[in-house]
């Protein structure tokens, strides 16, 4: 791998004009590929196999005229003025609008307030429901312009208006508050490298693979059904790991200029040692290791100056004094224990509220607060109550029962009955009869733990509905699917983190040839997840700090968000754990006592790896300022995560154990040495192979001289 590494980065340094030209070319084909596409983000989801989606797939064939798995919106209607909207100009005006959402395209029903009983008690509140023939996906603009046109229309006439629903699902977008990290970004590398033109190419680097990144994830709506947040989550991460990849490379391309190398060979050697870091830290980051090589041959040995540089750096720079990372490493290696101690108990402080991780499926009332979306859940729930905005849809399969209408009537007495239902409507009938449709009202919000119970309850109760009337009762409808999608994920989230933990010990298996190496950065992963979750769940569950955050509310967890953060949390891990072991081993090859090599990991890592978790903490922590509860919890989740596994594990944590484990750290059995694969992570090989050809050439060169004559005039 090192020597493969070492000779593509002296490739992309020789060909630099080409590669590059090649990437602009690939980035121009993406940009011209997104502008002609189509396609459109969603935040909905499927699971097939459950209750909920069998139901959906049995209402769209005895029920098409439903159109069960349509998008839907909400148009709800308050008087501005305090009159009823029973009143004559009122109900007029909402009949008319009524009536003109009826002829919006792709619209299959439009239910009249006045004619299903969707008028508030007060008579102040009335909402219509609105379904389209197409899922939300395909919800055209001219279908969502006309359901705005309807809204403005309706304030214009004194009322006022507003939308909700999957088919008016607000997207998540940057603005120039998300940027605050890049700037940021920018800073950090400039300090840390006393250069622009150091501090600029892994930010140039991100931006362009970024901008790539989105590009594709464009073209991939038009192939797949990606969630709206999708861009969102590519800008935050893409450019947080792109820049700490690209700064590592830098990093390790200044040493080697620095110990004599010319610029050709000093990138070769860059990436074929910092390079292997980055491939097993993500295998996925190609341009980190073609575009930048091909940046650095234009910067040559510019990126070594700077009058950037404070006079501590040049003293440093010079061999004199100590730098802070390495008198925090010899502190460690000096008060292993305690160190250890105050670790653990504080990342175990932090997690205990992950204890109470409640997941949902986010739905309106988790929209920016004041967006149309937000404003028409609030309003309904004044007006109706809280289930009114997730009503459940029951289906009565009774084509194997002998009497459907009594099968259903059953159904509807059973629903009317049983606690946290508010109302039920009658049964609505197949055209073959033996089918019935059912919307029963919750007296909960969707996503409270009370509308769960009820749906949980309702399905409990159709084993003995069968044996008693011969027809199947399954109960569907968004908020039943998104009950049923946030059980899946629970339910996956053991078994990927098992996965995740399995790949990891395998992988760090092969990087540091060392059994106790990888249980270490395993259970400081472990560490860094649960503090995490904690820090998540005690925001926007329990509303610590939530003013402060500007969470407006507290709810439960996104259900997607746990298994988002085992998964990107493993990967910034697993690449602090590379970066700055990978140091330790290569001290360790070349003989260096077990806390000699945990500070020589520090002294050449610790200030990139200060510099990467702070930029990755301000990239993320700048989504905060998103207005999607979604965004926003990642980014809170994943600064944390950094916070916690850079700061508090890989540089408290990690040399604390590694001092107490001494040569025990790197112990691996002989047959299993035998056995595994030499990645040569650390490039020792690519030493080798150097001076060995170095030592070649020298001894070709003298030969040369030897037989070569003398010159006219000498003996």
């Amino acid at each position: 791998m090192a020597t493969f590494l070492y000779r593509l980065g002296r490739l992309a340094f020789r060909r630099r004009r080409l590669v590059t030209l090649l990437w602009i070319v690939v980035l121009a084909g993406l940009g011209l590929g997104a502008v002609n596409t189509s396609g459109n983000a969603i935040d909905t989801f499927t699971v097939p196999g459950s209750q909920s989606q069998q139901a959906l797939d049995l209402l769209g064939k005895e029920f098409p005229q439903a159109s069960a798995s349509g998008a839907g919106a909400r148009v709800v209607f308050q008087t501005a003025d305090g009159k009823k909207m029973t009143s004559g100009s009122a109900k007029t005006e909402v009949d008319a609008l009524v009536a003109e959402l009826k002829t919006a395209p792709q619209v299959a029903s439009v239910s009249n307030p006045y004619v299903s009983g969707t008028v508030s008690k007060d008579g102040t509140i009335a909402y219509t429901q609105v379904t389209y023939k197409v899922a939300q996906a395909d919800v055209s603009e001219a279908a969502k312009d006309a359901l705005h046109k309807v809204a403005d229309e309706g304030d214009k006439a004194g009322l006022t208006v507003n939308v909700g629903g999957t088919a008016v699902k607000e997207k998540a977008t940057t603005g120039p508050t998300e940027l605050i990290g890049i700037a940021v970004a920018a800073v950090v590398l400039v300090i840390t490298f006393g250069s622009l033109a150091a501090g600029g190419l892994p930010l140039l680097t991100a931006i362009f693979g970024v901008a790539m990144a989105m590009l594709s994830i464009t073209i991939a709506t038009h192939l797949w059904n990606l969630s709206s947040s999708a861009p969102t989550l590519a800008l935050m991460l893409g450019l947080a790991v792109a820049i700490d990849y690209a700064l590592f490379i830098v990093s390790r391309y200044r040493n080697e200029l620095k110990d004599g190398q010319d610029p050709e060979e000093a990138v070769g050697r860059a990436l074929g040692t910092a390079g292997s870091a980055v491939v097993f830290a993500g295998l996925t980051v190609i341009i980190a290791l073609t575009l930048l090589p091909a940046m650095l041959g234009f910067a040559g040995k510019r990126i070594t100056k700077g009058r950037l540089k404070t006079g501590r750096m040049r003293r440093l720079e010079r061999g004199e004094g100590e730098s802070m990372g390495v008198r925090w490493g010899r502190f460690v290696t000096r008060n292993p224990v305690k160190m250890l101690a105050v670790s653990v108990v504080g990342l175990l402080a932090l997690a205990v509220p992950a204890l109470s991780l409640e997941t949902a499926m986010p739905d309106d009332s988790v929209a920016a607060p004041g967006s149309s979306a937000r404003v028409a859940y609030d309003t309904v729930t004044k007006g109706f109550g809280a289930g009114y905005n997730g009503p459940l849809t029951v289906v009565v399969d009774a084509r194997g029962s002998g009497n459907a209408k009594t099968a259903a009537a059953d159904a509807v007495t059973l629903l009317g009955t049983t606690d946290d239902v508010a109302s039920v409507s009658p049964a609505q009938f197949n055209a073959s009869g033996d089918v019935a449709l059912i919307r029963a009202v919750p007296k909960s919000s969707p996503n409270s733990q009370e509308t769960i119970d009820l749906v949980s309850g309702i399905r409990d109760h159709g084993t003995a509905f069968t044996k008693d009337t011969g027809a199947d009762m399954m109960v569907t409808g968004t908020t039943a699917l998104n009950i049923d999608v946030a059980t899946k994920l629970s339910d996956a989230l053991v078994p990927y983190l098992a996965v995740v933990v399995g790949l990891a010990l395998v992988l760090l298996l092969l990087v540091f040839r060392s059994l106790l190496v990888p249980l270490k950065a395993v259970v400081g992963f472990l560490l860094s997840l649960c503090a995490t979750l904690g820090v998540v769940v005690a925001v926007f569950q329990w509303g610590w700090l939530a003013g402060a955050l500007g969470v407006d509310q507290s709810a439960p967890i996104t259900s997607i968000l746990p298994i988002f953060l085992v998964g990107v949390v493993f990967g910034l891990a697993m690449d602090y754990e590379v970066f700055l072991v990978t140091r330790m081993r290569e001290a360790h090859v070349h003989g260096a006592e077990p806390t000699e090599a945990v500070v020589a990991g520090f002294r050449h890592s610790a200030r990139v790896v200060t510099a990467a978790a702070i930029i990755m903490i301000s990239v993320f922590g700048g989504f905060l300022l998103d207005d999607v509860l979604l965004v926003k919890s990642i980014g809170l989740g994943l600064a944390s995560a950094v916070l916690f596994d850079a700061f508090v594990v890989r540089m408290t944590l990690v040399p604390a154990v590694m001092t107490l484990l001494g040569r025990r750290a790197w112990a691996l059995p002989k047959w299993l040495d035998r056995f595994l694969p030499n990645v040569d992570v650390e490039g020792e090989k690519l030493r080798h192979a150097l001076a060995e050809q170095q030592d070649a050439d020298l001894e070709s060169d003298g030969r040369h001289e030897s037989l070569t004559p003398a010159s006219p005039g000498r003996s």
